[in-house]
């Protein structure tokens, strides 16, 4: 079906529209002269079910659908045929010349436009010096912004009334182009955190990182520095600052290069889980204690090293191996014979769950097993409750 197979035809509409507004849904059908009915006469030609029916409604529809004498059609597929058929061009310089701020916001609440057109509609829209939730307008746009872009909506819908449904949106998307986006909504001036989330995001692109990197904010380069796909332009303006410097060793996505240059701040580099088994194999070669420790301290390390580092037989080398969740079970399994691992052990999500049931029986051990990631997990798996 499209609107060509439409034109010069009578609809019957039960109920109302649904993404369009009644108004702009009647403006819509005119102008591709199509005649919409509410009750039926023999000039109709498609039934649509929209929204709202009223009982007879639904029972006059179920008489027609039953007849087969007339093709019926959803109110989203109409719909969406209409967003589909919108000159972008011509209807966003009828906005400008307009100043009708409601059909801009009409529009901004249609979830059936285009991504593209959504994004040229909100930069029409003028947000005033006021927060996202701060008066109607606001509210309605930030709600439509949310609601359009967050992951799995249907089960949290309060959060699109709410400044966390777009820190939630930061964290979901893998999209640049909404990051971009929503970086310049101007009632992010009073929301400095979302700023930083989406600096550290992975999918923060250059363009994103160097207008974040050349606003110079505190709180920004701190976000740039952690971000794990920093720019390898940008990595060498943070060198010269240890603690942005550190970051950026212990997060980014390592290769031979960027290896070598941070060096500089090698025990925050063994910290890396993106190091490879050469280079952790390299850094556990220059037989240094504090980065050896860094090491053991490394959530991705490879086994060989890890056995590696229990030959050393440094005591705290050894607890934090144990505490490890990358340590192979049968590893974790032969320290639980030794009494003194016990606590190491405790706080290991990987740690086998019976050797987990055994340590809770311990009040020492109690606590830090009932905070321990891998037995909660396990808890609400197996929905046993609390021991």
């Amino acid at each position: 079906m499209n609107l060509k197979e439409l034109k010069n035809s009578t609809i019957l509409l039960f109920g109302k529209s649904r993404a369009f507004r009644d108004r702009e849904f009647e403006f819509q059908m005119k102008y591709h002269q199509i005649k919409v009915l509410k009750e039926y006469d023999e000039s109709v030609e498609v039934v649509v079910d929209g929204r709202m029916m009223t009982p007879s409604e639904e029972n006059e529809s179920e008489r027609l659908y039953k007849s087969k004498a007339i093709k019926f059609i959803s109110i989203d597929k109409l719909e969406r045929e209409l967003a589909k058929s919108i000159d972008e061009d011509t209807l966003l310089m009828s906005l400008k010349l307009s100043h009708d701020k409601e059909r801009l916001k009409v529009f901004l609440e249609n979830s059936m436009i285009s991504k593209k057109l959504f994004f040229r509609l909100l930069k029409m829209y003028s947000w005033g010096d006021e927060d996202f939730f701060e008066n109607d307008d606001n509210r309605d746009v930030s709600a439509a912004f949310i609601s359009r872009f967050y992951e799995n909506i249907e089960r949290n819908h309060n959060v699109q009334y709410a400044t966390t449904g777009f820190i939630h949106l930061v964290s979901q998307t893998e999209d640049a182009e909404l990051l971009r986006e929503i970086s310049s909504l101007k009632p992010l001036q009073f929301h400095p955190k979302i700023d930083a989330a989406i600096a550290m995001s992975p999918y923060c692109d250059l363009e994103l990182q160097k207008r974040y990197f050349k606003r110079g904010e505190a709180r920004d380069l701190e976000a740039l520095s952690l971000n794990k796909n920093l720019d390898e332009g940008l990595v060498e303006e943070f060198l010269n600052s240890e603690s942005l410097g550190e970051n950026v060793a212990r997060n980014i996505n390592l290769n031979m290069g960027l290896f070598e240059r941070l060096k500089l701040y090698i025990n925050a580099l063994a910290l890396n889980e993106t190091l490879s088994f050469d280079m952790q194999n390299e850094l556990l070669e220059l037989q240094s204690v504090d980065i050896n420790y860094a090491l053991s301290l490394n959530n991705a390390l490879d086994e060989k090293v890890l056995r590696k580092l229990l030959t050393l037989e440094d005591e705290k080398i050894q607890e934090a191996v144990y505490e490890n969740s990358a340590t192979p079970i049968e590893i974790l399994e032969e320290a639980y014979r030794d009494a003194k691992n016990h606590l190491a052990l405790a706080k290991n999500e990987s740690t086998p769950i019976e050797i987990l049931y055994q340590l809770q029986l311990d009040s020492r051990y109690e606590r830090y097993v009932k905070t321990n990631a891998g037995f909660g997990k396990h808890i609400q798996t197996e929905n046993i409750g609390w021991l």
